[in-house]
């Protein structure tokens, strides 16, 4: 199990040059680069390892002072996707990019093949926005992250519609819904869906102190077996 810091499937993205300068400077400025891996820190939200191409001095107007320049733990609300958008999108609040903060350092990343390519729908202060699905991360070894009442996934994604587009924001499941019109039909409405209070476990169950049973398995002597069978009827 991963701890901290992981591999993500890299991807594009803008981000806020205030963020490099102590929010001091350069408000309204971007910088390309490239996110290439993700942190996890207990409650904080995501950050990510940004790798800076310099694109942004290819049309002769600056000079390339950033290509190559790397930045540890650029936090999730600094990074805009790189999509075509017609104007910078406003920077979105944390607890709206990533409603829950990171529960635990340890972590694993995935992306569900079955859930890419297409659109996701995100519900982000009440309304609908359509994203770009990346990856995912979830959690485990913390009391919240183990919790099946709290369990919480990051689904991470670039909004593509709405006045959040461009932002990358990480979603739990109760805030999103995957589309794929080959394969199902999107509902609408609230699903009556509650949180899980148990833990289910085979070897809690009473069976588990008696042998005949947790043995019973392939090659248990069937002789022995029919005979404890006529032994329990009695």
């Amino acid at each position: 199990m991963a701890y901290l810091t992981s591999n993500v499937p890299y991807f594009k993205c803008w981000v806020r040059k205030e963020f490099t300068n102590g929010h001091q400077n350069y408000h309204g400025e971007f910088i390309h680069a490239m996110a290439i891996a993700v942190t996890t820190m207990p409650d904080r939200c995501l950050s990510f390892q940004v790798i800076f191409t310099g694109c942004e001095a290819d049309d002769g107007s600056q000079e390339n002072v950033h290509g190559g320049a790397m930045w540890a733990r650029m936090p999730l609300p600094a990074l805009v996707g790189d999509i075509e958008m017609e104007e910078w999108p406003e920077r979105m609040p944390t607890h709206l990019a990533q409603p829950w903060d990171v529960p635990s350092h340890y972590h694993s990343i995935i992306r569900y093949n079955r859930c890419n390519p297409s659109p996701w729908l995100c519900k982000i202060d009440g309304e609908f926005y359509k994203s770009r699905y990346l990856f995912t991360v979830d959690y485990t070894e913390s009391e919240v992250a183990d919790d099946p009442a709290q369990h919480k996934q990051s689904h991470v994604m670039i909004l593509t519609d709405g006045q959040w587009k461009g932002n990358v924001v990480a979603l739990p499941n109760n805030r999103v819904r995957v589309t794929s019109p080959a394969y199902w039909v999107t509902g609408e409405g609230a699903p009556d869906f509650r949180p899980s209070q148990h833990i289910h476990c085979a070897e809690q169950d009473d069976s588990y102190t008696d042998p005949e049973v947790t043995f019973n398995n392939l090659y248990k002597d069937e002789t022995n077996a029919e005979k404890t069978s006529v032994r329990k009827k009695r």
